[in-house]
């Protein structure tokens, strides 16, 4: 199993990688997000009942499910970068079909599509892991695993102001023409990491895990349409606990299976996926009630009569908070571990919520809410990857934050359903419309007081963590990485022009004796370059600069240090060591 990484090229690359990779992640969350401001609109806009609209929100939710821990353990596999290029392209092609529709069937097949760009939220985060040195490392996961919220809370005004003034349809051009741009951005800039797991992809592990999550999600999201004592809702349910039994057990004897249930009930990962679960529930807990509380017309006696932007505008905070903690949330986590820094954000939640619901009657007063929740939802999104990452070896970072991210996912997804529910219940008819009422929210609210309780509990459980996120690596891991770090240097030289001088910028590829490139590299100003190596043999080091010819030399790698000067002077040159 590799465990190096190219550290040096990554120590210079780091700069661009780090925000485009959380770029990617902001465009998730725009998919995610994109429809919520027409979603009482949808029923007419595809000529259907309100029951089958909500199928356009559930299938991105269940694809999403299904795909992340997929998409994990295949970047794990195969490569990241590849993964996380693939699953944006999916839901370019997904928006694509949904622009260009407004029949359910057509619509539904292209947001199903759309979910599997769920997967870059792990992928990404297992890139920065492999790439970047570790001091930067708790921050750069912070960012990225905010990411989720800073796209929704931007995505929700722009979202309604293209719903208020455009075709509909333009929010999927939109949301198609960000993923372009993330997938060129990824291509020129995030390079592909060297870290690979051992083993093949477990295809009947990826189907009965994907079958069970269906069979778990559709009751849940369904639920209080169909009723949750049907037999339908609870003959899912019983269907899924059967099949996610089983799928269980099957995990537990392969040798690669598609998710290390024995990784996954170590206690500290054990206890970060519990706690995920219900940060996922009172990060969407907000996102219903407030836009609902601030649209509702003044004549109810508690809306507060504001239109589509506007409640947009004042949610807004929510995500735009969440980005401004991760630097936050690093300094903290530095100090006293993601440990505590998970268990604060949890308490500023339980804060938030416990304080809003007395706190409904003006819209200044849903500002914030939205600004005190948002500080502490991204304290405790910005712990999770680096709980999981403490955790797990780097081959399984992955399927880890796979699994971590879709735990957040199953929050959602209960929140939706539940809130849904409790609002439907508690709403007041008239004119045959149901209109939400001041009772409905606070109950909601009090729902996701009482879910960051639980949560916090289950953060209380969590093993002492280190002191701080740059060594989040487990001490096997550590000691491998050492020990590769002693043996295998890798190859260090200088990059010369025709006459003996240093070229500075010129790109040095190292690629591996398959034809796939194991790590690239800018030269400094006075020509030299460094890169690791992920093993011991034969590789190429390929070098261009402007305004020279290009050089490809073979080198061997024997275990020492090996210095190779690049000439690109010369037609070529065979290095052994």
């Amino acid at each position: 199993m590799t465990h190096t990484s190219t550290d040096q090229p990554a120590r210079r690359a780091s700069g661009a990688i780090v925000p485009v990779l959380a770029f990617a992640g902001i465009v998730v969350a725009v998919m995610q997000t994109l429809l919520v401001p027409v979603i009482k609109d949808l029923p007419q806009l595809l000529s259907t009942e309100p029951s089958n609209a909500t199928w356009v929100l559930t299938s991105t939710l269940l694809s999403g499910a299904v795909a992340t821990p997929i998409m994990g353990r295949l970047g794990d596999l195969y490569g990241k970068r590849r993964m996380l290029i693939t699953s944006l392209a999916i839901m370019v092609v997904g928006a694509l079909v949904s622009a260009l529709t407004s029949d359910l069937l057509t619509m539904i097949a292209g947001r199903t599509l759309q979910g599997f760009a769920m997967g870059a939220i792990p992928l990404g985060i297992g890139l920065m892991r492999d790439m970047l040195p570790r001091e930067k490392l708790g921050s750069a996961m912070a960012l990225m695993s905010s990411s989720i919220g800073v796209g929704g809370g931007l995505a929700l005004p722009l979202a309604a102001l293209v719903a208020q003034h455009a075709d509909w349809h333009a929010l999927f051009y939109g949301a198609a023409g960000l993923g372009v741009l993330a997938i060129v951005l990824t291509l020129l800039v995030v390079p592909e990491s060297p870290m690979r797991a051992e083993g093949t992809f477990d295809v009947l592990g990826a189907i009965g895990l994907s079958a069970g999550l269906v069979l778990f999600l559709l009751p849940i999201t369904k639920g209080s349409d169909w009723g949750w004592t049907s037999g339908t809702t609870l003959g899912l349910f019983a269907a899924a606990a059967v099949v996610l039994l089983l799928w269980g057990v099957m995990e537990l004897r392969l040798k690669a299976p598609l998710v290390d249930l024995r990784t996954t009930a170590r206690p500290a990962v054990l206890f970060t996926n519990l706690a995920s679960i219900m940060v996922g529930v009172s990060f969407y807990v907000v996102s219903l009630v407030l836009p609902q509380l601030l649209q509702l017309p003044k004549a109810t006696g508690y809306g507060l009569g504001q239109s589509m932007v506007t409640a947009g505008l004042l949610v807004a905070p929510l995500g735009l908070t969440m980005m401004f903690t991760a630097p936050v949330y690093a300094r903290l986590s530095a100090k006293y571990g993601p440990k505590v820094t998970l268990i604060i954000g949890m308490l500023i939640i339980g804060v938030g919520y416990g304080a809003g619901i007395g706190l409904m009657s003006a819209a200044w007063q849903s500002l914030v809410i939205a600004v005190v929740l948002g500080a502490g939802i991204g304290l405790a999104y910005s712990s999770l990857p680096a709980l999981i990452v403490g955790a797990v070896p780097a081959s399984e970072t992955g399927a880890a934050n796979g699994l971590n991210t879709l735990m957040r996912s199953i929050g959602t997804s209960v929140s939706s359903a539940v809130i849904g529910m409790v609002l439907a219940n508690t709403a007041n008819h008239v004119g045959g419309v149901a209109i939400p009422t001041m009772h409905g929210f606070r109950v909601s609210f009090m729902i996701a007081t009482g879910a960051v309780a639980v949560g916090l509990l289950m953060a209380l459980f969590l093993p002492k963590p280190d002191r701080a996120p740059q060594l989040n690596f487990s001490s096997e891991e550590e000691a491998n990485l050492e020990r590769a770090e002693e043996i295998l240097r890798g190859f260090r030289g200088r990059v010369l022009g025709a006459d003996g001088s240093p070229v500075a910028r010129a790109k040095v590829t190292l690629i591996d004796r398959r034809g796939r490139q194991a790590g690239a590299t800018l030269s400094d100003e006075d020509g030299t370059y460094a890169l690791a190596v992920p093993s011991q043999g034969a590789y190429v080091l390929a070098a261009r600069a402007t305004g020279h010819g290009p050089l490809a030399s073979s080198a061997t790698h024997g275990g020492d240090e090996v210095a190779v000067d690049l000439d690109l002077s010369l037609p070529g040159e065979t290095v052994s060591a």
